[in-house]
């Protein structure tokens, strides 16, 4: 046998993209993942938390153009319209209108039928351990990492009621690298402390509630009206100078999970960190997607050095090992 053949083959080393929860910033993961993919980086791992299941799945799928369209279409009665209240329910938004919407573009696409290995953080609220769905139906997967508790309802999947995976894992940097993962690319929407101390988080709530109101005014949705007025008006004191309900929610929010991800990257970091400038977008204004769509393309575009010598240690690396060797 011709000694040639006896060599092992080179295997490619895999890149991972971990995205990180964020709600309305989650749309910076749009931005970032164009410009990665204009630098020449290709994905053999996905892995994502709540918005970022939400932008991974999407991209996986091969809907992301059509998430970047639905997300500059909003403004706040387009989000309005999707706000199908449900007050005995698990969270104050049933979601079904959400969900409609999101089978419009991705139908019943499953995740263990794309090539890509996919995982959706999510947090089981019996046990509080962090379960990564990577098979079934991948926009459920999608709806029960972005399942924000009071929000939304927990997700029933295999006997479990999962809820948004921010809880335990706000940046899955670990499970890309179980994953098969060789270089992590990491895209972190809860890191820009400075701009925190700007964000609009607990006025624009107290606003976002009367803006609520004159929609459904204007809109002459009266049933609608009588539920959202009376809890609006309740919540939302126009001679209360101090946050609101949801201000003190979104800020508790923005605190935990930025301490979980320091502590949990720590133990792990990504290879490349990336953290697009968004801590004065409050995690509600879902309506400024253009502004965050272009933070996440700058932010990735300021990484671009490292980025490069990450890439060229990929590729001779690439050259130089065997099936066999270890990494």
């Amino acid at each position: 046998m011709d000694a040639t053949n006896t060599q092992p083959r080179p295997r490619r080393r895999k890149i991972g993209l971990a995205l990180s929860s964020g709600m309305a910033r989650g749309w910076a993961h749009i931005g970032a993942i164009r410009a990665l993919k204009k630098l020449g980086f290709e994905f053999d791992v996905i892995t994502g938390c709540s918005v970022g299941a939400l932008a991974g799945g999407c991209y996986l799928a091969g809907k992301l153009d059509s998430l970047e369209e639905w997300s500059l279409s909003l403004n706040k009665r387009k989000i309005l319209s999707y706000l199908d209240m449900r007050l005995r329910s698990g969270g104050l938004i049933g979601g079904e209108k959400l969900m409609d919407e999101m089978r419009k573009y991705m139908g019943h696409a499953r995740i263990e039928d794309f090539s890509v290995p996919y995982a959706a953080m999510t947090t089981d609220l019996v046990t509080g351990h962090e379960i990564w769905l990577q098979k079934g139906e991948l926009i459920e997967a999608m709806r029960a990492s972005f399942s924000l508790p009071g929000i939304f309802p927990p997700a029933k999947i295999n006997n479990r009621w999962l809820a948004d995976g921010a809880l335990v894992c706000p940046l899955p940097v670990a499970a890309c690298r179980a994953l098969g993962a060789d270089m992590v690319i990491a895209i972190n929407l809860n890191a820009d402390m400075i701009g925190k101390s700007r964000s609009k988080d607990a006025s624009y709530s107290t606003a976002a509630g009367f803006d609520m109101l004159q929609a459904l005014e204007e809109e002459g949705h009266h049933e609608k009206l009588s539920l959202m007025g009376s809890i609006t008006r309740k919540i939302f004191r126009r001679d209360y100078d101090g946050p609101s309900v949801f201000g003190v929610m979104t800020s508790s929010l923005n605190i935990m999970q930025d301490r979980i991800t320091r502590s949990r990257l720590a133990g792990d970091p990504p290879d490349v960190h990336i953290a697009p400038r968004l801590g004065h977008f409050g995690l509600l204004e879902f309506d400024r997607a253009e502004e965050a769509i272009r933070e996440g393309e700058a932010a990735v575009m300021r990484k671009q050095p490292e980025l490069a010598d990450a890439m060229d240690i990929l590729t001779s690396t690439n050259r130089g090992v065997g099936e066999n060797e270890p990494i």
